[in-house]
């Protein structure tokens, strides 16, 4: 597989304006336990959407934080289906019998238990994968969308793992592409402070490749799973990518 290419640093980098809301705190509400893992809900017209659901446990806060915006949980989105993404899905879905559940189809194959690698697919898979009993009530793909939320194809980390992209402020909910936690790191590289993202991670190769992609989607705001949301992040990620590339190019 070619290694990704990564624009030279000459001068500084001109970007257009966009005409796009600044992210706000009113835009989404982090659900997060011990400030490490990262749950979000989405307004959006007919409700909320949860992207994620955190470790075991998490059900309550997840529901409190709900209530407290005033709407109901409509729909659960997964980015991946480790297992501290995950792990409340059983009791939410409990919780919420009428609300949606969606997840990739590469990933829903993860959620089920079952991790047999897939035709094309080189490795074995790493991390938590504990599986659920809930099944997607339908599963979506990169470029679809989910309300609001625009669905971004990024393997690696996982083989189906997926990011959102809020098309209204253009906060991006990259999944464990990038963490925040003691510093902004894709999981092509690992974080000495927080290495959990590098080592459950499948191709790192293919994972710095999803966060060129996410990079080129230009976003105003960067919501990982693992750490505080970042404002005008570009930089940062920007930074991120050409450090893991660096770290590539020496294997």
């Amino acid at each position: 597989m070619v290694r990704p290419k990564l624009r030279p640093s000459k001068g500084p980098v001109i970007r257009p304006a966009k005409k796009v809301p600044v992210p706000t705190v009113e835009s989404h509400t982090r659900v997060s336990r011990y400030g490490m893992v990262n749950a979000f809900l989405v307004q959006e017209d007919d409700g909320l959407t949860l992207i994620d659901t955190m470790i075991k446990g998490s059900a309550k806060k997840i529901l409190a934080a709900a209530a407290d915006l005033g709407a109901p949980i409509v729909r659960i989105v997964l980015t991946h289906a480790h297992g501290d993404h995950i792990g409340s899905l059983d009791a939410l879905a409990a919780a919420l019998p009428d609300a949606e559940v969606l997840i990739s189809s590469r990933d829903a194959i993860l959620l089920s238990g079952d991790k047999t690698m897939q035709e094309g697919e080189r490795g074995e898979v790493k991390g938590g994968f504990p599986g659920a009993k809930t099944k997607p009530t339908r599963t979506i793909e990169g470029g679809e969308r989910v309300g609001s939320l625009e669905a971004i194809a990024t393997p690696g980390h996982t083989p189906g793992h997926l990011a959102f992209l809020d098309t209204r402020d253009r906060t991006l909910y990259c999944g464990d592409v990038f963490s925040t936690l003691f510093g902004v790191y894709t999981s092509a590289r690992a974080n000495p402070l927080f290495p959990l993202p590098y080592f459950a991670t499948w191709d790192k190769e293919i994972e710095l490749e999803s966060a060129i992609e996410l990079r080129t989607h230009e976003p105003a705001a960067l919501a990982p799973g693992h750490g505080p949301v970042n404002i005008d992040a570009l930089e940062q990620m920007d930074d991120a990518i050409a450090k893991s590339a660096e770290v590539a190019a020496k294997k």
